[in-house]
């Protein structure tokens, strides 16, 4: 039982932690998109890449953290396959830039880390889960 009660709370901490870091990012890019590149050592050199940082990291971030709140709420279990893939594909993305464009740098090699656990531990806890319900049918 109590083991149940802490993969439960650990699924909703972990998706909502996860979301937390994702809104921080979306709310920097939509107020100023430049600090957001400056954490890679890039000038934004015109209005569209502005509009571009803006969008992507501002837009399309607050929805994926409005939808990770929805399901932290509604189906965690979703949550944590969406997680499992979004940091994932974060990770894999940063092994494809190492393999075509070589070595990243400390914030890449920081980042890659992070990714891969966060993806480690949402493939662990979403693994717990369904172990957890195929024991309770």
């Amino acid at each position: 039982m109590k083991a149940n009660r802490f993969i439960r709370i650990s699924s909703v901490v972990l998706i909502l932690f996860s979301a937390l870091s994702l809104l921080y990012v979306s709310l920097m890019a939509i107020v100023s998109p430049q600090a957001v590149m400056d954490l890679v050592h890039v000038t934004l050199p015109n209005n569209d890449a502005y509009s571009s940082i803006r969008g992507v990291y501002g837009g399309v971030g607050l929805t994926i953290v409005i939808s990770l709140i929805y399901m932290a709420v509604k189906d965690a279990g979703k949550g944590l396959a969406f997680l499992s893939m979004l940091w994932g594909f974060y990770a894999l993305s940063r092994l494809m830039t190492m393999a075509s464009e070589g070595a990243l740098g400390d914030f890449g090699k920081q980042w890659l880390t992070i990714e891969s656990v966060l993806c480690l531990l949402s493939l662990t806890l979403l693994f717990l889960r369904q172990k957890q319900t195929r024991a309770i049918a």
